[in-house]
C-alpha cells in the first residue's frame, strides 16, 4: 500500500517472443507502463535487415506518439514516386509520393524507410527499459490461473504473468493457442522475393514496376548510393510455389530464377546479383485472419495476430497500431488481463478488418496480367490516369488514408514516464 492507502498498480513480469517492429514497440510501452518486459529473438544478433517499408495514416500517428518521428525522418528513403515502365525501361505512367501533408498516401508514402532502421530505432527507444535476448525461443508453454512458464530453446524455463506471440507472419505461438488443424492464411496466389543488388546509374529516386506475361512483376527500387533492391513478383498457384519458401535459399534462388529468366527488361541483372546479396527473402503473400488472439495468459501482437500482407500498405503501421492498443489495455489493467486481452480485441479488431479488406485479390490480378495484350492495356490506362493527375487529386482529396476512420486510442502511458528497469 502506498502512503495514500491506494494500491500501486500491478507490475507485470511480460515476455515478448520476437524483437521486431511489433515486439520492440511493444516493449517501448510496456516498460513505460511500470512492466517488466523481457524480449526474445531468436535470431543471434538484432535482425536489423530487410526490404524497404513505409509508415501510413495511423501509423505515422503511432510512432509520432512515441516521440520517434523526428528519428524516423532522419532515416527516411528518397523515393520520389512510382513508375510503370516497358520492357525497355521507358516509363509509360509516373505516380508521385504526396507530400502535401493531408489526404492519403500514394504507392509511395511520405515515409519511406528501410525495415532495419527503424528496428534500430525502435531498438535505441527500448534496449536500456527491457531486457532484449538474442540467439533464443520460446519453443513451447504452459499455463494455469496465476502464471505462463515458457520453454526455451535452450533448454530453460521462466514464469511470466504474461507471453505475447511477435514471431511474425508464421508464429509459433499462434500455432499453439489455435486449435489442431487450423488455417489462419487467406492465401491471395501471389509471391514474392527480394533482395539487393548494386547500384547502378540509371538507377534513379522513382521506383520502377515493370509487368512481363505470366503473372510476373519486377520492381526495382533504390534505397542508397550504392544499393538496390529488386524484387520478383509472381502470380502462381502451385504446391511447389507455397513450399518453396520453406526451402534452403540456394533452392529458392534456383526457382526465382527459372520463374524470371526470359522476363525480360533487367531480369538478368538482378538474377546474377542474387548470389551476392547480404540476404534473400521469398514469402507467400498471405493474410492471418483469426478470430482467436489470445488463450489465457498468452496473447498475439503484429503479423503473427493480423498479418495484412505487403499489398495492403499498412503491415508495418498494423504492428506499431497494434502494440499501441495492446499495450494500453494491459497498462489500464494490469489487475485484470481477461479484461485487457478482450478489451485489445474489441478495440483494434474493426482497424484489422479495415486494412486487410484494403487487399482486393481482383485488383492484384489486374496488376499482375497473364498476357502481353493486357499489359498493354494496364500501361494505356495507367498513362491516361497519370496524365490527368487522377492518383494524384484523389490522394490530397481523400478524408482518410488505408486505415479509415478508425482513431487510435488514448496513449499507453505517459511518454515522461520512468520505465521499470530491466531485472538483473
Amino acid at each position: 500500500m502506498s502512503m495514500t492507502g491506494k494500491s500501486e498498480p500491478r507490475r507485470l513480469r511480460v515476455l515478448v517472443a520476437g524483437g521486431g517492429i511489433a515486439g520492440q514497440a511493444l516493449a517501448f510501452w510496456l516498460a513505460r507502463g511500470g512492466h517488466h518486459v523481457t524480449v526474445v529473438e531468436r535470431h543471434p544478433a538484432l535482425r536489423a535487415t530487410g526490404a524497404q517499408v513505409d509508415l501510413r495514416g495511423q501509423g505515422i500517428e503511432a510512432v509520432e506518439r512515441m516521440g520517434l518521428l523526428g528519428a524516423v525522418r532522419g532515416k527516411l528513403v528518397d523515393e520520389a514516386g512510382v513508375a510503370f515502365v516497358d520492357a525497355r525501361g521507358r516509363a509509360r505512367a509516373t505516380i508521385m509520393a504526396n507530400t502535401s501533408g493531408r489526404g492519403r498516401q500514394t504507392l509511395t508514402s511520405e515515409y519511406e524507410i528501410m525495415r532495419g532502421d527503424l528496428v534500430r530505432i525502435l531498438h535505441d527507444a527500448t534496449k536500456d527499459d527491457a531486457e532484449y535476448v538474442f540467439g533464443k525461443s520460446v519453443d513451447g508453454f504452459e499455463q494455469d490461473e496465476r502464471e505462463v512458464v515458457a520453454h526455451f530453446s535452450d533448454g530453460s524455463f521462466g514464469a511470466f504473468d504474461l507471453l505475447v506471440g511477435a514471431d511474425g507472419q508464421g508464429s509459433r505461438i499462434r500455432r499453439a493457442i489455435l486449435p489442431e488443424g487450423a488455417d489462419p492464411y487467406w492465401r491471395t496466389g501471389i509471391h514474392m522475393a527480394y533482395w539487393f543488388v548494386p547500384r547502378i546509374a540509371s538507377d534513379s529516386n522513382i521506383r520502377d514496376t515493370y509487368m512481363a506475361p505470366g503473372g510476373r512483376q519486377i520492381m526495382r527500387r533504390s534505397h542508397s548510393p550504392s544499393e538496390t533492391q529488386a524484387y520478383f513478383v509472381l502470380r502462381e498457384e502451385s504446391r511447389e510455389a507455397s513450399a518453396v519458401h520453406r526451402a534452403p535459399v540456394e533452392r529458392q534462388q534456383e526457382f526465382w530464377a527459372a520463374r524470371f529468366r526470359d522476363a525480360g527488361w533487367q531480369a538478368g541483372r538482378f538474377i546474377e546479383s542474387m548470389g551476392e546479396s547480404p540476404f534473400f527473402y521469398s514469402q507467400e503473400v498471405v493474410q492471418v485472419r483469426t478470430d482467436t488472439w489470445s488463450r489465457g495468459r498468452v496473447v498475439l501482437a503484429g503479423d503473427a495476430a493480423h498479418c495484412a500482407s505487403p499489398y495492403s500498405g499498412m503491415g508495418i503501421s498494423g504492428g506499431l497500431v497494434g502494440a499501441h492498443v495492446l499495450a494500453g489495455e494491459i497498462n489500464r489493467h494490469p489487475d485484470d488481463l481477461p479484461a485487457a486481452l478482450a478489451g485489445y480485441d474489441t478495440a483494434l479488431r474493426p482497424f484489422a478488418d479495415e486494412i486487410q479488406g484494403q487487399v482486393d485479390p481482383r485488383l492484384l490480378r489486374l496488376m499482375l496480367p497473364e498476357t502481353r495484350a493486357a499489359i498493354g492495356t494496364v500501361l494505356a490506362a495507367s498513362a491516361l490516369a497519370s496524365f490527368l493527375r487522377v492518383p494524384d487529386l484523389v490522394a490530397r482529396w481523400s478524408k482518410e488514408d488505408r486505415g479509415g476512420a478508425w482513431r487510435l486510442p488514448e496513449d499507453p502511458a505517459p511518454l515522461g514516464a520512468v520505465p521499470a528497469r530491466p531485472r538483473p
